[in-house]
């Protein structure tokens, strides 16, 4: 499945979230549905669906349009590998602390295939140190809010043609 089909099975997810929870308002859109841009767009509906709780069937989605492995995830969630499978088998909503980093992820990977245009290429920037963020390699900064700022600064640097 491309990234494309992905992004349009989130977006009905997103949307039949958002119906059931009776919130449709907080919504930016003018047609009945939500898109996964929509979604990335909107601050208030994004903070909605982290106080609620990602569902494990839309983290699975976006799991599948980021270049990040299990192991990744599993670090980056502060969970083992063996209780994002509970997480699967138990189909399971995650809590707003591990809802935030899922859609942190969501967004930060927008951006790095926006600029690449490929998931590959923005995978493969994720691995090399980058002499602008300290040489680290920019997937280790992700575990925190600060680090993941630092990586959106410096692929917006890099969209706009400033190298440091």
């Amino acid at each position: 499945m491309d990234i494309a089909e992905i992004a349009s099975k989130l977006g009905k997810e997103i949307t039949s979230l958002v119906k059931r929870s009776k919130l449709e308002h907080l919504a930016i859109r003018k047609k009945g549905a939500i898109t996964y841009d929509d979604f990335l767009a909107d601050k208030m509906l994004m903070r909605f669906v982290i106080q609620e709780g990602v569902p494990y069937n839309v983290f699975r989605l976006i799991q599948d349009i980021t270049p990040l492995t299990e192991e990744n995830w599993a670090d980056l969630l502060d969970l083992s590998t063996k209780s994002m499978h509970r997480y699967k088998q138990q189909s399971k909503v995650f809590r707003p602390i591990q809802s935030e980093k899922i859609i942190e992820m969501a967004e930060v990977t927008k951006i790095g295939i926006d600029f690449f245009g490929d998931r590959e290429k923005f995978k493969t920037w994720l691995l090399i140190p980058n002499y602008a963020l300290g040489n680290a390699k920019p997937i280790d900064l992700l575990k925190d809010s600060y680090g993941k700022e630092m990586v959106v600064a410096e692929l917006t640097r890099v969209a706009h043609g400033i190298f440091i």
